[in-house]
């Protein structure tokens, strides 16, 4: 209905799922952890805790209208009909139909909208958004160390759990709360005996619940810890399928799928043990205490202490509450199993990001893109250096070739350049710029890179040519894809759902593509990124020779005034370079260009000689 446009508008946008920015990061304790969250929301919450009261006090009230509607029919004639109940008990009868149905109503219809439209529309996607945007910014060792679709599931469950956690907390632990009390206090009325039944009983349901909650938190925990190490295997292997056919692997590929089900299970086991348990023993109290209450307020109708509308009335409240605090440990097992996830979520998401900006970096500033690597060490397991003392200069606009055997520490320099890793020692610097003191995406705009594992997001071409620079027109994006010979198979592509050409997606890291397309695709992005410091890591090793000898002469145009870092073990690929760095653990072993270093004869010239096919002899590299 378009009169309540403007009330669903309001509580839809009551709580702004992307309303914080800046820090991000949660703090790792449980409480802390839910806290940062809940208090951008708190007014909602807030709102769902009085309405919470609320609905629980008419829920008791229409048990005392049961009650009081009994006596009043067993006290009125019943020839006297409708006229003699209005006349006698006309302004009691009103109210309570008011309550039913008008108060009651929109009690009702309050507490659905705040936690339907607020709550979960906004504080779930809230902590999602914030989790991600605050993950997303660890560096490269973060993600190498989990599988991505654990971290990715941790995330995700990070929003549904707490905002689990507080609805079942504020609309149902909350609303039992408050209808024990009424309870309580209602059936005192009556006679005080009542009331300390109620009372022991809920005395013997809370040391219940104090017994075994804290195991149901310990054994929710690790489930949730296993659960989502189960979903990283399984989008594990859904992401790497291909590898899984090739090598004809799905028995071993369930073997290591059913372990992850062995560890969730024997998990679950300990928890649906505890939860057996701890439901025999509440059935066991329940009917003691429905048993003991109802004989006891009919043993008081018997002494004429209470009337039948009391039996009827008392009965009717300790029926409910017994549905009630069922339904509470089931919630109480929702609650744990919610406050486990979000502990576990929590582990992941409240780490600090590994890799900082300077507290005052600025944007990097490139005016020739002068490179200096000084004296830079560098090692991943604090033993081994990877790279050790290396100086080297890039002048402006000089293109540098990167030559030695696998672990030399080619690819680790680039990503230091990168700066994926801070130095252990030296710096390195742009325009005498030391890029540990510049912000890292105004360094990593400076730089376009393409490697030899492309990596495609799952988005239309389009999306994926434009990344670097997505204000590019439609003539750039097509002109740096004819130069990277990749229009015509991009005018041929159309996806499952019908998009066609540059609007076609491309499939998961851009599976839907061959190798070589890829590489294709990564050249044109980085042609259209057009940055001032270039980065060439295997670029063209995924092409065949035909199109490959078409991009070189692309390349070539692309190298021009930039500042260029390439490796290769296809030697002819940069023999043309202004210089060639041969690197050996991590130290610069020669230098000089082509003809140089052959006529040096040393370790170049021999690896030059003993190529094979123009791909570097692994034996020669030893």
């Amino acid at each position: 209905m378009k009169l309540l446009e403007p009330i669903h508008h309001f509580f839809e946008r009551w709580t702004d799922p992307f309303g914080r920015t800046g820090d991000l990061q949660p703090p790792a304790v449980t409480w802390k952890f839910f806290w940062f969250y809940i208090r951008q929301a708190k007014l909602a919450f807030a709102s769902l805790l009085i309405l919470g009261g609320l609905v629980a006090l008419v829920e008791g009230a229409l048990f005392y209208y049961i009650g009081r509607l009994v006596d009043i029919l067993d006290v009125s004639s019943q020839s006297d009909g409708w006229g003699g109940l209005i006349a006698g008990y006309g302004n009691e009868l009103v109210w309570m139909l008011v309550v039913t149905l008008v108060f009651r109503s929109i009690i009702t219809w309050l507490s659905a909208t705040v936690e339907e439209q607020t709550v979960n529309l906004g504080f779930y996607n809230l902590v999602r958004w914030q989790a991600y945007a605050h993950v997303i910014r660890q560096n490269l060792s973060f993600f190498q160390n989990d599988f991505a679709g654990s971290i990715a599931s941790k995330v995700w469950q990070s929003g549904g759990a707490i905002g689990d956690f507080m609805v079942s907390l504020l609309q149902v632990v909350w609303f039992i709360a408050i209808y024990t009390i009424t309870t309580i206090v209602l059936v005192g009325q009556l006679d005080w005996r009542l009331s300390v039944a109620v009372i022991a009983w809920v005395v013997a349901f809370s040391f219940l619940a104090w017994t075994y909650v804290p195991r149901m938190r310990k054994f929710s925990s690790a489930a949730a810890e296993q659960a989502s190490g189960l979903s990283g295997r399984i989008v594990d292997s859904f992401s790497n399928i291909q590898t899984l056919k090739l090598f004809g692997s799905a028995e071993a590929d369930d073997k290591f799928v059913r372990s992850g089900f062995d560890s969730f299970i024997a998990a679950m086991t300990k928890l649906a043990r505890t939860l057996v348990g701890v439901r025999t023993w509440m059935g066991l109290l329940s009917g003691v205490a429905i048993a003991g209450i109802a004989g006891l307020s009919v043993h008081l109708w018997t002494e004429g202490v209470v009337t039948v509308g009391g039996v009827a009335f008392t009965t009717g409240l300790i029926l409910r509450l017994y549905n009630l605090l069922g339904r509470l440990m089931k919630q109480l097992n929702g609650l744990m199993r919610n406050y486990g996830t979000a502990q576990n979520s929590a582990e992941l998401i409240a780490r600090p990001l590994g890799l900082l900006d300077a507290p005052d970096a600025k944007p990097l500033v490139v005016t020739k893109a002068a490179i200096h690597f000084d004296h830079v060490r560098f090692h991943y397991d604090k033993v081994t250096p990877v790279i050790d003392g290396l100086d080297l200069k890039l002048a402006p606009g000089e293109r540098v070739g990167l030559i030695g055997r696998s672990g030399a520490g080619k690819s680790t320099l680039v990503n230091l350049l990168l700066r994926f890793y801070d130095l252990r020692g030296g710096r390195i610097t742009i325009d005498g710029q030391d890029i540990a003191q510049v912000t890292q995406e105004s360094l990593r705009r400076q730089i376009g890179v393409v490697t030899q594992d492309t990596a495609l997001l799952h988005r239309s071409i389009r999306a994926n040519l434009v990344y670097g620079r997505p204000d590019a027109t439609d003539d750039e994006m097509a002109s740096a894809a004819a130069s990277a010979e990749a229009d015509e198979f991009i005018a041929e592509l159309v996806d499952q759902k019908g998009r066609a050409g540059y609007d076609a997606f491309v499939g998961e890291r851009g599976v839907k593509l061959s190798g070589g397309q890829r590489q294709r695709v990564a050249i044109a992005r980085v042609l259209i990124k057009d940055a001032p410091v270039l980065v060439l890591d295997e670029a063209t090793s995924a092409l065949d020779s035909e199109v490959e000898a078409a991009i070189q002469s692309q390349l070539k145009t692309l190298m021009q005034g930039k500042t260029v870092l390439a490796i290769a073990h296809r030697l002819s690929t940069i023999a043309e370079m202004d210089r060639l760095i041969v690197l050996e653990r991590g130290r610069i072993v020669e230098e000089g260009t082509h003809a140089e270093l052959l006529a040096l004869g040393g370790h170049y010239a021999s690896l030059w000689a003993r190529q094979s096919g123009g791909f570097l002899d692994p034996k020669s590299a030893e």
